[in-house]
């Protein structure tokens, strides 16, 4: 698996490698059993600090995406479609709370929050 880190980006490094793990899992590249790199290795690729990798993959086992085996590595956990789901579910929502946050805080009506959305939405079918 190629991952890009983004030294500028405002998002944590730990977080966008994150991301892109979870990404990859659930899209199906990397499969459950799969074996990730060792932190050491990770850290190495990615010339990170070996502390930042370790915090991205407690972080994924965590939310259930991986699990350590201590001695052995960490591998992708053998996870529930319907938990990926209602993940993903989750993260939608708090970025559409914060985009309705913002909007009132600029002065937006709900209903103009709401023809936004529906705008929004039908532009993304094109």
């Amino acid at each position: 698996m190629h991952m890009i880190i983004n030294n500028s980006s405002m998002t944590p490094i730990y977080e966008q490698i994150m991301e892109q793990i979870k990404a990859a899992i659930v899209s199906g590249e990397l499969a459950p059993g799969a074996v990730l790199p060792s932190v050491r290795a990770l850290a190495k690729e990615l010339k990170i600090s070996a502390l930042t990798a370790k915090k991205a993959y407690d972080n994924l086992e965590q939310e259930g995406f991986t699990v350590t085996v201590h001695g052995k590595g960490t591998y992708v956990a053998q996870t529930n479609r319907e938990f990926i789901k209602e993940q993903h579910q989750k993260e939608v929502e708090q970025d559409m709370e914060r985009a309705v946050s913002k909007g009132r805080r600029y002065g937006l009506k709900d209903e103009e929050i709401r023809s936004l959305f529906e705008l929004i939405m039908e532009e993304s079918l094109c």
